[in-house]
């Protein structure tokens, strides 16, 4: 292999290992699945053709997440508005209806995290779930680190109070599923 298909490999393994924290968060932007495979894949198109301007040695992640977050927001701007689904009902005909408590404790936080504004629920979805840090999160979002701390605490408080987690008891036959479901976003 030469030196000059190296940087070629690198670049490729990395992008492909971001893929699937890529599509998570592509999900959590337009709540679609189709619609979020499309913007993954524009989203690596878009950065396999300014590979060139990426620079090695900084966190290609991080890089990818702008890429995609920066495009949705152009195809936003560019649609005018956002499809809402306040009623539920797009979002049902895309999923399965739980057939146990978990899945439905699962269901529960969904709504939950899908309640929470646009800020807080991207904030809390690079740190909580992505595992971003907050400089990262912040240099993804284009904002503040303070701003991402803010938004993660007022999601983290919002989270709480709709899933009245800790000392509430309505989690489900085994009085924990939805804490547990939900740890990872809560610390």
């Amino acid at each position: 292999m030469t030196t000059d298909q190296e940087p070629e490999f690198s670049f490729k393994r990395e992008m492909l290992a971001a893929l699937p924290s890529l599509r998570a968060f592509a999900m959590s932007l337009v709540r679609n699945s189709h619609n979020a495979d499309d913007l993954v894949q524009d989203t690596i198109l878009k950065a396999w053709g300014k590979q060139d301007s990426f620079e090695v040695g900084t966190n290609i992640k991080a890089w990818l997440f702008t890429i995609l977050r920066n495009d949705f927001y152009s195809k936003m701007r560019k649609n005018g508005r956002e499809v809402e689904d306040k009623d539920g009902a797009m979002t049902a005909s895309l999923s399965v209806h739980p057939e146990q408590y978990g899945a439905m404790d699962l269901l529960d936080f969904r709504k939950a995290l899908d309640g929470l504004p646009e800020d807080q629920r991207e904030a809390i979805i690079l740190v909580g779930a992505s595992g971003f840090s907050y400089e990262e999160a912040a240099e993804i979002c284009s904002c503040a680190i303070g701003t991402i701390k803010s938004r993660v605490s007022r999601a983290r408080n919002n989270l709480h109070e709709t899933l009245k987690i800790e000392g509430e008891g309505e989690f489900g036959p085994d009085k924990n599923s939805i804490a547990t479901t939900s740890r990872a976003f809560m610390h």
